[in-house]
């Protein structure tokens, strides 16, 4: 593939099909987000301009997707949309055991209702939210660790998605290997600012795991965002295929998880592929119980053709140029507007530093959703917190803050324009002009597990 010599970003497509945008006033913005009490997840997106809220299930779907979707077999038990997309995804992936999902979580609770439990420690570079509450769910406990650098948001380190090596192997030893059941590498790291894993990590945290005989397993839901990353800065795979790259990067795990409505480029669906057939049955008659029969896993036959598609489109590397270089964009603009981000951008959007941004607002009072809260107020744009309503907790009625407080403006793929992201940057420059006028939350009714999407706050007095 040429590199593209030119300053200006254009899209590598053509607009086929168009919807409206919700415009609101600042008045109706007002009483919409007091409604919903100051939880953007409560908003309807009618009332939202750019929602940036999430790229899980957002991406816009091809002409050749929408084709297939009449081409889906709905057929209860053994429908040829299934082979099309379990030959996708061995096809991919290199495992020969693949159970369709609806969705990512599906897969992760099936997977730690056997593997997890009482005693249990899952070690990972980082869980995101609903990996971490389906792991305690089952009784088992969540253990991070990341590179150290990940947590200096300002390092331009090209890989601080990665595992802590040195303290994985010291985990494993503390814990006991027959205590952990799995190791998980997120790949790209989506609680630390998506960054990217680097195929040196993959491979050293592999050997580990085969030494003491732990399973390593990759949540991939952006695999394709990562080989690319791993491709413009790994040494050694300049020249490489995307998709040769992210089939090593597979081969080091012993399966997979994936919400396949982020780089599967559709609106709904995952699946779990494994190489253990004792794994697979037990996870398929949980599957049985939950999502419905192995060959359709609470998908509709159209769903299983449109991914197997989607996982074919993700790997052109013209569209992978421009997803990554316009997150980039986006990452020069805020700065440029004053704006402290995670560093780099990494592969599906851009976090906002929130408590460097606002340090005159505590933790307790919420930094990053204070600025969720504005975002809206001012441009009507959604995005969302990584902070401490979505990681705090309270223990012993103590409240204990996350380590971090980001706000993820996450990019739809083939959804928004250059012109979209230049109306946000404009956004965070109004904003930024008057940042310490911005006042703090309090929680008015909170959840013990996935707090952020359930909980209510108020204004602070």
């Amino acid at each position: 593939m040429e590199s593209w010599p030119w300053e200006t970003i254009i899209e590598p497509f053509r607009i086929k099909t168009v919807e409206p945008l919700g415009f609101t006033t600042r008045p109706q913005r007002e009483k919409a987000l007091k409604d919903a009490g100051f939880n953007v997840f409560h908003l309807p997106a009618d009332k939202v301009l750019i929602d940036l809220l999430t790229d899980s299930g957002t991406s816009a779907m091809s002409a050749e997707q929408w084709a297939c979707v009449m081409r889906g077999d709905e057929s209860y038990a053994g429908a040829k949309s299934f082979y099309v997309f379990e030959k996708a995804v061995r096809a991919l992936t290199g495992y020969k055991e693949v159970i369709p999902v609806h969705q990512g979580r599906a897969a992760e609770r099936i997977l730690f209702s056997f593997m997890g439990g009482a005693g249990k420690t899952v070690l990972a570079n980082a869980h995101f939210d609903t990996t971490r509450a389906n792991v305690e769910a089952s009784g088992a406990q969540a253990i991070d660790l990341p590179v150290p650098e990940a947590w200096d948001f300002q390092n331009p380190s090209p890989f601080k998605g990665d595992i802590d090596t040195r303290a994985l192997e010291v985990a494993i030893r503390e814990h006991g290997a027959k205590n952990v059941p799995m190791v998980i590498l997120t790949v790209t790291n989506n609680a630390l600012g998506g960054q990217p894993v680097s195929m040196r990590n993959i491979r050293d945290t592999a050997e580990i795991c085969g030494q003491y005989r732990v399973p390593l397993m990759l949540d991939c839901a952006r695999f394709a965002e990562n080989a690319y990353l791993i491709k413009r800065r790994e040494r050694g795979y300049a020249s490489r295929p995307v998709g040769e790259i992210a089939r090593e990067m597979f081969s080091y795990a012993q399966g997979a998880m994936m919400s396949a409505k982020k780089d599967a480029l559709v609106n709904m669906g995952g699946f779990l592929a494994l190489n253990d057939a004792a794994w697979a049955k037990r996870a398929r008659q949980e599957l049985i119980l939950g999502e419905g029969f192995p060959t359709y896993g609470g998908l509709a036959g159209r769903d299983l053709e449109a991914i197997a598609r989607g996982l074919e489109e993700v790997l052109d590397e013209e569209y992978l140029q421009y997803r990554i270089r316009s997150v980039e964009y986006f990452g020069e603009g805020l700065r440029d507007a004053g704006v402290p981000i995670v560093e780099p951008p990494g592969g599906h959007g851009v976090y906002v530093d929130a408590k460097r941004f606002l340090p005159h607002i505590p933790a307790e009072a919420y930094p990053g959703q204070a600025l969720v809260c504005e975002l809206y107020l001012t441009g009507g744009v959604r995005a969302v917190e990584i902070g401490s309503l979505m990681f705090g907790r309270t223990e012993g009625g103590r409240f204990e803050p996350a380590r971090m407080e980001l706000v993820r403006l996450a990019l739809p793929r083939r959804v928004y324009t250059q012109s979209h992201i230049d109306f946000v940057i404009e956004v965070f420059r109004d904003i930024a002009r008057r940042k310490d006028s911005l006042r703090g939350l309090k929680l008015v009714e909170g959840f013990p597990h996935l707090n952020h999407f359930m909980a209510r706050l108020e204004p602070a007095a």
